[in-house]
Order: C-alpha cells, then structure tokens, then sequence
C-alpha cells in the first residue's frame, strides 16, 4: 500500500505575461477549499488524501487544474460546490466525477 491513497494537485501557477494562467481563476481557493474539506472529512494524512499545490501543470486553456493520482485523473473546476463534489465523490469515494473532468486535448 503507498503511504498516501491518493494525491491531488492543484496548479496555482501564475504568469505574469498575460498568458491564461489558473491563478487568474482562483485556483487558490479551490486549494484552500480541498484542503479544508479534506481534513474536515478525516481524509488527511497517511493512508488517505494529500492535498497539494503545483507549478505549472500545462494545462492552462482549461483553467484552473487539478489532477489526482494514481488515478491520473484531471479536472477543472468552477466553484466550491465543484471542490466539494470532486471530495466527496473521487477522493471519498473512489468515483470520479465525469462533469468535472478536462478533456485530453487540452493543453496549454
């Protein structure tokens, strides 16, 4: 068993050329939400859920991004109830929430 079920990154990359970027789409707080829900579920910590932030993930046209593994599942997200739906039901549950996912041809 790995120390950690799953692990979810949350890209709060920023850049300050202009470039579309999922810092321009509060990817922060879908961070601190996770990270929040997470605990509050007693996910947290070996045997369960890491929450974590990431540079780049170069997937920027569908900002904001996050991916959880081992699943090597991306997903965009819009608001708290999105964050709460990808807690409950993928890092929860084992389900991934389809809605949510990002397309495999999006890049940057």
């Amino acid at each position: 068993m790995s120390y950690y079920q799953r692990h979810i990154f949350f890209c709060l990359n920023q850049r300050d050329n202009g470039e579309n970027c999922c810092a321009q789409h509060h990817a922060q707080e879908g961070f601190e939400r996770c990270k929040a829900r997470v605990k509050g579920e007693g996910l947290a910590g070996p045997g369960g859920v890491r929450v974590n932030k990431a540079g780049c993930l170069d997937r920027c046209a569908g900002a904001p991004v996050a991916v959880v593994y081992p699943e090597a599942v991306w997903y965009t997200f819009v608001d708290a109830a999105d964050i709460d739906e990808i807690v409950e039901s993928h890092l929860k549950n084992g389900r991934v929430v389809e809605r949510l996912q990002l397309a495999p041809n999006v890049g940057r």
